[in-house]
């Protein structure tokens, strides 16, 4: 544990530093980031300071222009003012000063001339520097506004950066907190284990010495008391009883359970299988000019007949292998004789299953002889001829891997250990191999009775028939399914060692002399039980005689009870038969009804021919009682009731049935037996349907039975692994819900420092906008300027 944590916490420390790493370059290109924009910054501030200056000299040159545009006003109203006075004094003549006006005018000229050109190159250069300006400002702009987004850019990826970091460097320090936690945890259990090996090392000291003295008694008193050491000899030492592993006993037990369960199922459906084949070989021929059954069928008939003298030993044997399996006992292959019992039974169902398959393959041939035989049932049938090759030949292999398993209980150091785990590795494998070619067989089945069903000659009778079949043998297919996989699961403790041996460990367990071995242990393990069964206790005098009464009430009204049960079953089965009888008397009186109907009519009609059709029969019979014939029929009835008077009494197999004598013609006694013919074969056909469907549903609901008791008691050791997971959900709830609420405390101070720095750059934006603004406005003023100038 503490190599696990140790591991973690540096894999963790070398993550820390690389993350470390990749912080420094990533601070280190955040300090470029910035750099760079306090660069633009400072250019910006360049650039604005250049814009200043140029709008001061734009503001110096535009009060220059208004100054020398009110000094050509004023040299304008002054040639004016010249010009009148000298249209005056035109009359006059020319004068001295008049020539020197026109002189100080010519300079005027000359200098007013000289202030035009000048204010033009000045307008033009105020024009020049406005639109370099106007360039500059746009140019400069698109910088910022690049330069803007790849801060924005920029600042988004730090940011992203800077919360994974931040998270990382928070689970990386919950991480660290926890290991701290857990390696403190650890450091106190390691000293607590310190403490405690102290202390057990001085125990250990203590019991070393004494037991150092108790064996220097006991080797005292063996040199004195024992006469021989048994373990010397191997002939001695296999009649000892070897230690006893209670926990390997109750495994085994447990297994030899669960396969009994496994091969029950297995022998039931074996029995339903022969049984349901043998019905079939009976009643299959679907064409009445066919012979019912020829002398091959017969014959496989007959030994289909035998099949329970060969399937139920197995079960027998299976049987007495689990009883001889105990807790007491010792398990092993040179220990159990049951198991050749076993492989000697299964050994006599192989041949049988031997013996049966040429008439299995024969019969499946004469099927595919018949002409109502189609190509696709002779295909199935072929199918299904190398399917029971593969199931006989597959049960031989394990017949072969039970006999050589079965070997050690009769021939010592007959099969090593390597060999006997190869063999139970074998034997899971053939098991699945059985179970593969079972389903492919009743895959087969199932699409032959699917055909047969499509012929219109099929019988009721083969249709149960074949449904029966295709149960037995989906009962067949689970049963060895659910044994393949119980020998994979448990293939692990048929190979290993179960550590039994003689005392000293020299040799192995000798079969010849495992019974008288088992024999002296179960003496001792009688009497141990013998000398710890505690006395019972006295019952005092008169509390034995009370118990005796009580005892003797309570047995003599038992007794009564049972009395009165079998007394009510007889009733209950005699009423039955009653029953049965007056069932058989009403449909008798029902056709004896009917013929007297009849042969009253015929004597009406007679009646009618013989008086002439004068009136109708019933008037005819109504006005003539004396009539021969009238009086012949009341006369048949007086006989009759006279007759019944004598009525004999004779017992059949379904109850009482009660034949009157009467004075009918011997037609009548064939019609009569005839008719107790239909109704006792319809009686045994509707029995024996019933008996079948039982059958099947019984062994189905046993089967399924089986399957929820074994699901049953997944679903509890489910049970039990779901509630130990709950406790250990519940645990990691706890334990998330704290890592959770560190978390949102984390989060909590990071939104909170993230809110700052928004905060602060919002401040900055604004500001930012707001030269921006400014400087939009400066160069809008600028432009109307000198549009007025203009």
């Amino acid at each position: 544990m503490a190599a696990d944590l140790q591991a973690k916490y540096t894999k963790l420390a070398l993550e820390y530093s690389k993350l470390r790493a990749q912080n420094q370059v990533l601070k280190k290109g955040v300090v470029d980031e910035q750099a760079s924009s306090t660069s633009l910054k400072d250019q910006v501030k360049q650039r604005e300071q250049s814009l200043r200056k140029v709008e001061q000299e734009m503001d110096s040159l535009t009060f220059r222009n208004q100054q020398l545009a009110k000094r050509v006003e004023l040299l304008q109203e002054e040639l004016s003012a010249s010009e009148a006075k000298g249209k005056k004094s035109k009359n006059k003549g020319d004068s001295p000063s008049q020539q020197g006006l026109q002189q100080t005018q010519s300079v005027f000229d000359e200098d007013l001339q000289k202030k035009i050109q000048e204010n033009e190159r000045l307008h033009i250069q105020f024009y020049e520097a406005d639109e370099q300006h106007r360039q500059q400002e746009s140019q400069l702009k698109v910088q910022l506004e690049a330069l803007e987004r790849d801060h924005e850019q920029h600042q988004a990826v730090v940011d992203g950066l800077t919360s994974k970091y931040m998270d990382t460097i928070e689970r990386l320090q919950s991480d660290k907190a926890r290991l701290e936690v857990k390696s403190q945890t650890l450091e106190r259990e390691a000293k607590e284990c310190r403490a405690r090996t102290e202390e057990c090392q001085q125990q250990l000291r203590k019991c070393q010495s004494e037991l150092s003295r108790q064996v220097k008694k006991s080797s005292i008193v063996i040199q004195e008391k024992v006469p021989f050491n048994d373990t010397k000899f191997s002939d001695y030492n296999s009649l000892n009883v070897p230690p006893h592993n209670r926990r390997h006993q109750l495994k085994a037990r447990d297994v030899a359970g669960q396969a009994l369960g496994f091969v029950q199922d297995i022998v039931a459906a074996l029995l339903n299988f022969h049984s349901y084949t043998e019905q079939r070989v009976h009643i299959y021929p679907l064409d009445s000019s066919i012979e019912p059954i020829s002398p091959l069928n017969q014959k496989f008939s007959q030994y289909l007949h035998e099949n329970a003298a060969y399937v139920r030993p197995l079960e027998e044997g299976l049987v007495q292998l689990h009883q001889s399996i105990t807790e007491d006992t010792v398990t092993v292959l040179e220990t159990v004789g049951k198991l050749k019992d076993f492989a000697d039974h299964f050994t006599s169902y192989t041949h049988f299953l031997q013996k049966i398959l040429p008439y299995q393959l024969k019969s499946l041939e004469e099927e595919c002889w018949t002409p109502l035989c189609t190509s696709s049932l002779t295909s199935k049938n072929q199918e299904l001829q190398s399917d029971m090759k593969r199931i006989t030949s597959l049960f031989d292999k394990l017949h072969s891997y039970i006999s050589l398993l079965a070997l050690p209980s009769v021939r010592q150091d007959s099969m090593p250990q390597s060999s006997s785990s190869a063999v139970f590795t074998q034997l899971a494998a053939c098991l699945h191999s059985l179970h593969d070619a079972v389903k492919e067989m009743s895959t087969h089945y199932s699409q032959k009775a699917s055909l047969e069903q499509e012929l219109s000659t099929i019988t009721q009778k083969l249709r149960t028939t074949n449904e029966c079949l295709l149960a037995s043998l989906g009962s067949l297919t689970s049963s060895t399914g659910k044994i393949a996989t119980f020998f994979s699961n448990n293939l692990d403790f048929f190979t290993s060692s179960t550590g039994y041996s003689p005392r000293g460990g020299a040799g192995a367990l000798n079969p010849l002399q495992a019974e008288s071995m088992l024999g002296n242990k179960k003496k001792a393990s009688d009497y141990m039980h013998a000398i710890r069964k505690p006395r019972p206790e006295t019952v005092p005098y008169r509390e034995a005689l009370l118990h005796r009464r009580v005892l003797t009430s309570s047995t003599e009204s038992r007794e009564g009870l049972t009395q009165q049960v079998v007394a009510s079953q007889e009733k209950i089965a005699r009423l039955e038969q009653e029953k049965e009888h007056w069932l058989l008397e009403a449909q008798l009186g029902r056709v004896r009804l009917e013929k007297e109907s009849q042969r009253i009519h015929d004597l009406e009609t007679q009646l009618s021919s013989a008086l002439g059709g004068g009136s109708s029969p019933a008037h005819s019979l109504g006005q003539a009682p004396g009539s021969p014939a009238l009086t012949s029929l009341e006369d048949g009835e007086v006989e009759e009731r006279g007759a019944g008077k004598e009525a004999m009494l004779s017992n059949s197999l379904v109850g009482m049935l009660t034949t009157t004598p009467t004075n009918e013609d011997v037609g009548d006694e064939e019609s009569r037996e005839q008719l107790i013919k239909t109704h006792y074969m319809a009686r045994v056909g509707e029995l024996t349907t019933q008996l079948q469907v039982s059958d099947s549903k019984a062994v189905n609901f046993h089967a399924e039975c089986r399957a929820l008791a074994k699901r049953l008691a997944i679903a509890e050791k489910s049970r039990e692994t779901l509630t130990e997971e709950i406790k250990l959900a519940n645990q990691n709830i706890t334990r998330l819900q704290d890592e959770l609420a560190t978390t949102k405390r984390s989060y909590k101070e990071q939104l909170s420092m993230m809110s700052d720095h928004l905060c602060s750059m919002n401040e900055t934006l604004s500001k930012q906008r707001e030269e921006i603004d400014t400087l939009k406005l400066g160069s809008k003023g600028h432009s109307k300027l000198l549009k007025k100038s203009r």
